[in-house]
């Protein structure tokens, strides 16, 4: 159980507490998104008695990652995959993951301009282009 400590309480970060709507808002991405990650087994949310989807503040940062490795670094969701199972192995705390891979990128010599020309180009993937 991951435990974060803030003003002198400590706060569960594993408990699910967020609706989808709530993670896909705070992400700015659709919901299909987040269900999708769910089925390929990238992010698997605990379920509620409903079956309905809950997701914790270390979901939220894993989604974040997710989010990172897809826009910034060009990643498939099998490259997510492995990263995952690498920071896991390597015991890295959901709320330090960008700040580790990001340093890894930068030791792979993938600077802020790379990361931004692969955010212009994911931002463009089975997206019909706006005509004004």
């Amino acid at each position: 159980m991951n435990k974060e400590k803030n003003n002198n309480q400590y706060i569960d970060t594993t408990l699910a507490i967020l609706p989808i709507s709530a993670i896909a808002q705070a992400l700015n991405v659709h919901q299909r998104t987040l269900r999708i990650y769910d089925k390929e087994g990238i992010l698997c949310p605990q379920r509620s008695d409903k079956n309905r989807r809950n997701y914790s503040l270390d979901d939220l940062e894993k989604a974040k990652l997710v989010l990172f490795l897809t826009r910034n670094l060009a990643l498939n969701l099998s490259g997510v995959k492995i990263i995952l199972k690498i920071l896991e192995e390597n015991k890295i705390e959901p709320k330090n993951y960008i700040e580790y891979i990001d340093k890894i990128a930068k030791l792979a010599n993938i600077d802020t301009t790379e990361q931004e020309n692969n955010i212009q180009k994911t931002s463009k993937r089975g997206r019909k282009l706006k005509t004004k």
